[in-house]
């Protein structure tokens, strides 16, 4: 078993049986003249995550370890997309209208594709899913099953609605998630600092909180004592 300093104590995990879940790094939400832009979101606040997740994502793919992608979207005729979603927050441009990167949140589209610095290898998972949550009306649960995964490396946006709809799903169906501070990002830094919070509080009661450079730290010294 690998032990991560976390908050509120250390994760515990066995390699074999982990897996780094990538969420929404898709191009409408994190590049600068996007959907998320077109709202008056500030889109720096989550592309400081791009870096860090990088970083692990090398890390994962060369120790051969599972990864997985999520992308946030829906079919072009709509047909999975309830009319209250559509229509929620009376947007001049909303789901399925004519956006800066062609339809909003439409499969097919440039703004639904994850961004090149973080673009899936052949052979990696890519999840897409017509909810905020990655187990909702998808495959997940099952691939997951299928590879023998306990414990999910969790990364993405937004921290507070799809990372934190995740992790609340995996909860629910028996994972141990650990979430990565610096590989999380929100539109809006007091719900960044509020929804960490909640994952670890009360004993960790969704999961578990650390930083990249931990998790790195503590695999690498794993594969160093293995190697020996």
């Amino acid at each position: 078993m690998i032990s991560i300093p976390a908050a509120p104590y250390d994760f515990e995990c066995a390699s074999e049986s982990t897996a780094l879940l990538i969420i929404d790094m898709q191009r409408d939400f994190v590049e600068p003249g996007g959907f998320g832009e077109l709202l008056g979101n500030d889109v720096s606040q989550l592309r400081s995550t791009i870096e860090p997740i990088q970083r692990v994502l090398e890390f994962f793919r060369i120790q051969n370890l599972p990864v997985f992608h999520t992308r946030e979207g829906h079919k072009p005729d709509l047909s999975d997309l309830y009319e209250s979603k559509r229509k929620r927050g009376n947007l001049s441009c909303g789901i399925g209208d004519a956006g800066p990167m062609g339809r909003v949140l439409i499969q097919g589209e440039r703004g639904h594709d994850i961004i090149p610095e973080l673009y899936p290898l052949p052979g990696e998972p890519v999840i897409d899913k017509p909810g905020k949550g990655s187990f909702y009306a998808t495959d997940l649960d099952d691939q997951l099953k299928a590879k023998g995964i306990r414990s999910l490396v969790v990364t993405g946006v937004t921290t507070e609605v799809c990372v934190h709809t995740t992790v609340r799903e995996a909860n629910d169906r028996g994972y141990e998630c650990l979430v990565l501070s610096d590989c999380v990002g929100s539109y809006f830094p007091d719900f960044q600092a509020a929804a960490l919070k909640m994952i670890a509080a009360q004993g960790g009661i969704l999961g578990w909180v650390t930083d990249s450079e931990k998790l790195i730290r503590a695999l690498q010294a794993n594969k160093d004592e293995v190697s020996i």
